[in-house]
């Protein structure tokens, strides 16, 4: 099952300094029908004006990645620390059992990230954050795994989740395979550039939702530049 979701059909919100197309139900935008993919529970696409971000605010029990794909992003939480993630960069948070932390923009331009939720396997824990440079130039070509919950992905940042997040870099006309396998959720989003996945054409910031493919095979039709969460 390979289904599209078209980034002009998604619901969002523009709060005037941020901008924001939800794939799942999320704040104002509540569609009962379309609460997450698997363990995935939230995909925003968030534009975020020049200075100005979000203020503290609280989380707990949840993974919470962002990927950076324009600008960059500057952190601070209640454990003390502070960090700024740059475009193709990768910031996650664990929430465990509670933290406040804030989100800005310090930038002179636009920020643009993918903001990425996945339901923990277990509740609770310590909070922790951590952030690592994934250069573009590493992935060409093929699925670089950037954040997971398995204990092989020694290169990605850990997350407390039975999922991966993954992203690869693709030429026109260059094709990249991943084995899902046919009982996991896959999510998949072009951040630019326009691909073809198992026959079906996706454009930039449209969604994919996959289920019950064992692999997943990705041709550019468009250089474009990939994020995908195989999740549980």
């Amino acid at each position: 099952m390979i289904e599209l979701r078209p980034f002009n059909k998604l619901g969002g919100a523009d709060h005037g300094w941020l901008k924001a197309k939800h794939h799942f139900s999320f704040g104002s935008h509540y569609d009962p029908d379309n609460m997450g993919h698997g363990a995935l529970r939230v995909w925003n696409d968030d534009e975020i004006a020049p200075n100005t971000g979000f203020p503290a605010h609280p989380h707990a029990n949840m993974e919470i990645i962002t990927y950076v794909r324009e600008g960059a992003i500057t952190h601070q939480d209640s454990l003390g620390n502070k960090g700024r993630t740059e475009a193709g960069d990768v910031q996650v948070m664990s929430a465990g059992t509670g933290v406040r932390h804030s989100e800005y923009n310090l930038e002179p331009g636009t920020t643009r990230i993918f903001q990425i939720w996945i339901e923990p396997t277990e509740e609770g824990g310590q909070p922790c954050w951590g952030a690592k440079p994934f250069p573009k130039s590493d992935r060409s070509g093929s699925f670089v795994t950037i954040a997971s919950g398995f204990k092989d992905d020694t290169d990605a940042l850990p997350i407390r989740a039975d999922a991966r997040v993954l992203a690869t870099t693709l030429k026109a006309g260059e094709s990249a395979e991943y084995q899902l396998g046919k009982t996991r959720n896959g999510y998949l989003v072009p951040a630019v550039g326009a691909i073809e996945i198992n026959g079906l054409r996706v454009n930039a910031r449209d969604g994919v939702a996959i289920h019950d493919e064992a692999v997943v095979k990705i041709t550019a039709l468009e250089d474009s530049e990939l994020v995908m969460v195989d999740a549980a």
